[in-house]
């Protein structure tokens, strides 16, 4: 797998592991969701726009 690929994967894994800690979190509610729950959703969103760019980076460089 090139550097890439691996790059891409870890974004993709942490993309599910904050909109699972995001989730959970609001699930249970209390302090830690009200103090994170908005910065869990930035990040998530951020993580989600690496791992697209990742991707069409990928499709440009195959040709």
């Amino acid at each position: 797998m090139r550097l890439l690929g691996v790059f891409l994967l870890l974004a993709m894994m942490g993309v599910v592991a904050v909109l699972l800690t995001g989730v959970w979190s609001f699930v249970r509610g209390g302090p830690f969701y009200e103090r994170y729950g908005n910065r869990l959703m930035q990040a998530r969103v951020g993580l989600q726009l690496v791992a697209a760019m990742l991707l069409g980076l990928m499709f440009i460089t195959q040709s």
